[in-house]
């Protein structure tokens, strides 16, 4: 975010834009509130950058133009005026927050804004499922596994961390906080529950020989993943010059350049 606002300072025929208004939406009071204490400090500092970045009505005189739009929900799509086999406009319709604070969601208003547009990139989202033999477990409204600070619900030694935990939300910063508050969580548990420092424990060796004795399981040592790595990194894998590697995505290759 903040390399994009730099674009038209560092020289580049391009300009990074931001709408006043739009931001000015989205700052309700459950978000001024969300702002405050320690928790709030990214997304201040992620405010301030757009706040400083921030437009009221010239779009800039660029002719490339990077806009960041907020609160604006796609609901279709219109085919170009000239070719009706391409994409010519996104229908949007204009959103707002409401909840609590941290517990915001966006709601749909009447509002309709429609986009020109030559390509649209539909993101694959995400949504949680449950594992088999876990529904019990899984919050279906939310497609989360249902718990409280981590812990998931009901009697067991179960944790979780991350989106299955709290939903599609976030950056790595909020990945930290969430783990930190998992981890919290765990150790509670471990002190309120049976003293399990003096339990015998095995480790990698007794994670390896457990993974051995399971049907239809085929475990990867750390050797045979360095050979995967090395597989990866062969030249008549490269599709450029500038590839680090071409991943292997067939389970069934992997296994094979790992032996």
């Amino acid at each position: 975010m903040r390399e994009l606002t730099k674009l038209k300072k560092e020289g580049h025929d391009a300009s990074f834009i931001v709408r006043k208004d739009e931001l000015d939406l989205g700052m309700t009071e459950s978000s001024k509130a969300e702002l405050k204490g320690a928790s709030g400090r990214p997304k201040t500092r992620m405010d301030k950058l757009l706040q400083d970045s921030a437009i009221v009505k010239d779009k800039g005189d660029m002719a490339k133009q990077v806009e960041l739009r907020f609160l604006m929900n796609p609901i279709g799509l219109e085919p170009s005026d000239t070719n009706s086999e391409r994409v010519g406009k996104v229908v949007c319709k204009r959103t707002k927050l409401e909840g609590e604070p941290f517990q915001q969601k966006p709601i749909q208003t009447d509002e309709t804004e429609t986009l020109d547009a030559d390509l649209v990139l539909v993101s694959i989202g995400y949504k949680g499922i449950p594992l088999d033999g876990t529904e019990e477990l899984f919050d279906n409204q939310k497609s989360t596994v249902a718990n409280e600070h981590g812990k998931v619900a009901g009697d067991n030694n179960l944790f979780v961390s991350g989106w299955i935990k709290r939903g599609p939300s976030g950056i790595i910063g909020t990945n930290i906080g969430d783990a930190n508050d998992t981890v919290a969580s765990i150790m509670q548990f471990i002190n309120t529950q049976q003293d399990v420092s003096t339990q015998n424990k095995k480790g990698r060796v007794g994670l390896t020989d457990l993974l051995h004795t399971q049907d239809g399981v085929d475990a990867i040592s750390w050797d045979q993943f360095q050979s995967i790595d090395e597989a990866e990194r062969e030249e008549n894998r490269l599709r450029s010059d500038a590839q680090p590697r071409e991943k292997i995505l067939s389970i069934e290759e992997m296994i094979k350049a790992s032996s």
